[in-house]
């Protein structure tokens, strides 16, 4: 299934999508919030950015949220089709909030903060290193990019992904792999890999557990913090 027909019509893919996850017995939402929650932790406790890149913006849900997590900001969302691109816009497009299609997007080095989820491993590996380099580029020197990724050690992850249509034949990325990537294209990785979302709904109760397992590689998602050098 090519990107612009994934996007044709955003009621599908949001079906496919909640199809997959809800074996959680959780929907999209929740997990845009956990992982907002996790990534402010090491953003408001450094520097509120002022510009934030959504690289792999999809329908823009994740843009809408971080523009609401920080009020004072500008984000912009980029991804290829153009499709996902319009519907973006129509539902969540504002004076702070924007979206462009990846071609004509400029990495002009104005970026605070990019955030990334669940693009890499759609992504040809041969191709990786060049959509880093895009991020790396992208960024103010000092800036970070948090990649979120579905964690192939889970085997709910595994399964989830196989109840995805456009999810199968992804090439999922070790956490390891994800570091070397950010490593190669020039970016400091100051902290470990964080692991989130162990439990599905009918443990919640376990959930509380959750903050003393962010270091044990089998949550359903991890993300990587790579850090821009800053300017000599």
């Amino acid at each position: 299934m090519s990107s612009e027909a994934l996007f044709d019509l955003a009621e599908q893919y949001e079906e496919m999508l909640e199809k997959g996850i809800r074996l959680s017995g959780e929907d999209q939402q929740f997990f845009i919030h956990g992982r907002l929650r996790d990534l402010a932790k090491f953003t408001v406790a450094s520097q509120t950015p002022g510009r934030i890149l959504d690289f792999g913006c999809g329908l823009g849900h994740t843009a809408f949220e971080l523009s609401r997590l920080f009020r004072d900001a500008e984000v912009v969302g980029i991804d290829t089709p153009s499709q996902a691109i319009e519907y973006a816009r129509a539902q969540h497009g504002s004076n702070r909030v924007s979206f462009e299609v990846l071609d004509r997007f400029v990495a002009d080095a104005s970026f605070d903060l990019c955030y990334c989820n669940g693009v890499f491993h759609h992504i040809d590996p041969q191709e990786r290193d060049a959509a880093m380099q895009l991020a790396y580029r992208s960024l103010a020197p000092g800036g970070k990019f948090a990649i979120f990724e579905n964690n192939p050690l889970n085997p709910g992850t595994r399964m989830v992904m196989r109840r995805i249509p456009f999810d199968r034949k992804a090439h999922t990325l070790p956490h390891w792999e994800t570091v070397r990537l950010l490593k190669s294209a020039g970016f400091q990785v100051p902290h470990r890999p964080r692991f989130l979302f162990y439990f599905p709904r009918p443990l919640a109760t376990l959930r509380a557990l959750e903050p003393s397992l962010v270091w044990l590689p089998m949550g359903a998602q991890y993300w990587v913090l790579g850090s821009k050098p800053p300017a000599e």
